[in-house]
Order: structure tokens, then sequence, then C-alpha cells
């Protein structure tokens, strides 16, 4: 990873650790904790691929592994983050743009479910079974409706960071402009017209009639 995808990667890997512990767990919701770590991983890995989400995913699991007030083995929450955030980096647009919010909400479903099961899947084989007291079923619908609640204020953020940090010309260019051209080449009536398609129009119009004019001028002097 070049330099800087590894500062502002681990940057917002430690403040959203630092939010999710120090904030969102001590909210004690029912069920799961809202992941803002999770959401992290996968706004980088739509940006960074397959190979920058799983190397994103496993630095923020081990440092969430090793952070207090952890209650697990080392390395369990890091091998969950790497296999999603190379997962969710294979959802990674061709051409840098998404189409559409639905494909990322989609993930962060997937991945809320996905990590949540993996989680348990590795629990139960090094002896945990926390999952079986709490209840599966209750974390895996309270961790999807969770972490996609907060995914509209989370991944778009993460993912325009990202770009500009690239020098991407989508963030700088592409969004700029198209923002632009959006916020002065359109009616705010919503009419379909463009303003400058307006002031052309006008202009035509004015030397229309000043072709006019200048028609009915020379005919009266030809009378």
């Amino acid at each position: 990873m070049r330099f800087n995808r590894m500062l502002l990667s681990t940057a917002l890997v430690v403040v959203a650790l630092v939010l999710q512990v120090s904030v969102l767990a001590r909210l004690h919701l029912p069920g799961a904790v809202p992941d803002l770590l999770l959401l992290t991983v996968l706004g980088l890995a739509l940006v960074y691929g397959h190979v920058g989400g799983a190397l994103v995913g496993f630095g923020a699991g081990l440092l969430a592994d090793l952070a207090p007030p952890a209650d697990h083995a080392a390395g369990r929450y890091a091998l969950v983050l790497c296999v999603i955030g190379y997962l969710a980096g294979l959802a990674k647009p061709d051409n840098g743009q998404l189409r559409s919010a639905t494909g990322p909400m989609a993930v962060v479903v997937a991945a809320a479910v996905g990590s949540t099961l993996l989680y348990a899947g590795v629990g139960a084989l090094v002896g945990d079974t926390a999952a079986r007291h709490v209840g599966l079923t209750n974390l895996l619908f309270t961790a999807a409706l969770y972490d996609l609640l907060l995914a509209p204020f989370v991944v778009p953020g993460i993912m325009a960071l990202a770009r500009r940090a690239e020098n991407d010309p989508l963030a700088e260019t592409g969004g700029a402009g198209k923002s632009a051209d959006v916020a002065a080449g359109w009616i705010s009536s919503g009419t379909g017209l463009r303003i400058g398609s307006q002031r052309g129009g006008l202009r035509v119009k004015a030397a229309k009639a000043r072709v006019a004019r200048a028609g009915r001028i020379k005919g009266v002097k030809r009378l």
C-alpha cells in the first residue's frame, strides 16, 4: 500500500475505533453494537479494492483485538475483517463511480451478517459460546439494522476521503465539476432546461429581432 493510503487508513481506523468504544458501545442498545470499524473498512475496500481492503481489514481487526476492553483472543476480529475487507473489495466498481446506493447498501448488510456469523463461528472453534447466550438471530438482525442505518453517514464520506487522498480525478474534477454543472446549469424549478441554453436562445432571438428591424427599416426607405 502507498504511504498516503496507509496514513489515511490508520487515521480513519483509529478514529472509528475510539468512537465505537467510547460512544457507540456505551449506548447499551439491544442486541449488537453498531460496528463503525466495519463500515470504515467497507468504505476503504470499495475504493482500494480487494487487496487493500484485506490489508486494511486485518490491521483494523488486529487493533480492535488488542485495544481494551477486548475480551476475546487476539487475531479473531483481525481474521473476520480481513475476509470481509477482501470480499467487499471485489465489489469495487470498475470505473470508480457508484451508479446507485443499492450496491453499497447490499454490501453493508452482507458484511454485517457475514462478519457476525464468521465471528461467532471462529468463537465456537476456540470455545467462546457467548453468542449462544445472547441469541445469534437477534445479533444478526440488530447488527444488519444498526449498520444499515449508520452506513449512509459513514461509507460515502470514507470513500470521498480515500479518493481525494489518492488524487483521483473522479473525486476532484468529476464530482466537483458535476455538482457545479448541476448547480449552475439546471433551473431550480426542475423544467429540465439549462441556463446556458436559455442564454443561447435569447441571443438567437435578439439577433433575429435585429434582422427583422433592419428589414423593416430598409423597407421604409425603399418606399
